[in-house]
């Protein structure tokens, strides 16, 4: 009974759970954006090259 109750107390792994959970969830929005995120990022390099022009 004493190994059941130190292995649910056990939280060594949770470190590792919850950084695997943050990537996945990071990666389901960068599918669910693709489109957005890719007009963003052009619009603002496309404006960054025009003012370094003028410069």
């Amino acid at each position: 009974m004493r190994n059941l109750r130190s292995f649910i107390k056990e939280e060594e792994g949770m470190g590792t759970v919850e950084v695997v959970l943050i990537i996945v969830v990071l990666i389901a929005l960068v599918a669910l954006f693709k489109n957005s995120i890719t007009s963003l990022a052009n619009t603002l390099l496309k404006k960054v090259t025009s003012n370094a022009n003028k410069i």
